[in-house]
């Protein structure tokens, strides 16, 4: 079965998401032919899906998280891998983390594109409090975070770029509209999520060894997710259960389930923090940059984007196209 052709009023980048994929693929005798390369393969990326979904680009960058305050812990196994790099990858790093700014204060200042950007905000929160404030628009989320699988409704989709695969809530479909599977749940992704944690953020399990179907002994979490409305047997029976760490410290799993909720689920942070959200999307305003085609044309002599200076016409289509 082909899916019909997908239009989309807005079109949502997680830039650093996009932009690690494109560096993990950049190769180059220097630092330099590697930031071009990156940066090459993010623009040509973003005129990818604005030709195919055809909608408002808007910019989703990544700042300091809030979720370290609550939790000191969250991502900080990130550190451990940084401080084993060399001072020539740190280097590196650092230069491409800064050409990385400089494409983001382009978007800003030198295109339509909206950006969404706050010093205490992750693209996913950004992007998220952006599709519940206009809930009856078409969003189309570009990223192969699987953080935002939660958010897919009739409304809200996401294109992977690293499989080409769009997935709708009523299934995966190849770049052809060929539909390859189905999709699961949100609700149960998202319930699974916070019950196994996430390795990657370091957000520990809630019920380390829980399965996933129920045994003679133990409540399963399929069983426990079906009874998550009506609060019975089943969600009771494994949500007051107890467990020891290593540390020989006892958890409650719903206390954990709940706190690890707060940190995953996206239409779930503390009353502050959705507060400055829609705060931040509420001072959103239109732009009209003129001249964008020859401020596009700079950009990419600055950093020797021959191919994409050449398709410049085609760049334009996206980066002038502002909110309506």
């Amino acid at each position: 079965m082909q899916m019909d052709k997908v239009m989309a009023d807005y079109i949502l980048v997680d830039l650093h998401n996009m932009f690690h994929r494109a560096k993990h693929v950049s190769r180059g005798p220097d630092i330099e032919t590697k930031i071009g390369m990156c940066l090459h393969i993010l623009f040509s990326s973003i005129n990818y899906v604005s030709k195919k979904f055809n909608g408002h680009v808007i910019i989703a960058s990544e700042g300091s998280s809030w979720r370290k305050k609550v939790y000191p812990l969250y991502k900080a196994n990130r550190k451990e891998i940084q401080a084993q790099a060399s001072s020539k990858d740190l280097k590196e790093t650092q230069m491409l983390f800064d050409a990385l700014d400089d494409t983001l204060q382009f978007f800003r200042n030198k295109t339509n594109c909206t950006v969404l950007q706050h010093p205490e905000m992750e693209a996913d929160d950004l992007i998220a409090a952006w599709a519940q404030k206009f809930p009856n628009k078409k969003h189309v989320i570009v990223s192969s975070d699987s953080d935002y699988l939660q958010l897919i409704n009739p409304n809200v989709e996401i294109y992977n770029g690293i499989t080409n695969n769009l997935i709708r809530l009523d299934g995966y479909y190849d770049d052809k509209g060929n539909k390859l599977k189905d999709t699961p749940d949100p609700e149960w992704l998202l319930f699974e999520k916070c019950m196994r944690g996430d390795t990657s953020d370091n957000v520990k399990s809630a019920y380390p060894g829980v399965r996933t179907k129920s045994t003679k002994k133990q409540i399963g979490l399929i069983e426990a997710f079906e009874d998550r409305n009506n609060k019975g047997y089943a969600w009771n029976n494994l949500m007051l259960q107890r467990w020891v760490d290593h540390d020989n410290n006892e958890h409650k799993v719903i206390d954990a389930y709940l706190e690890n909720k707060q940190l995953i689920d996206l239409t779930n942070q503390p009353k502050n923090i959705r507060e400055t959200l829609e705060e931040c999307i509420n001072n959103i305003e239109p732009k009209k940059v003129p001249m964008v085609g020859i401020h596009f044309m700079k950009f990419c002599g600055k950093y020797s984007l021959t191919r994409c200076g050449e398709q410049v016409n085609e760049h334009v289509q996206y980066l002038n196209r502002g909110q309506e």
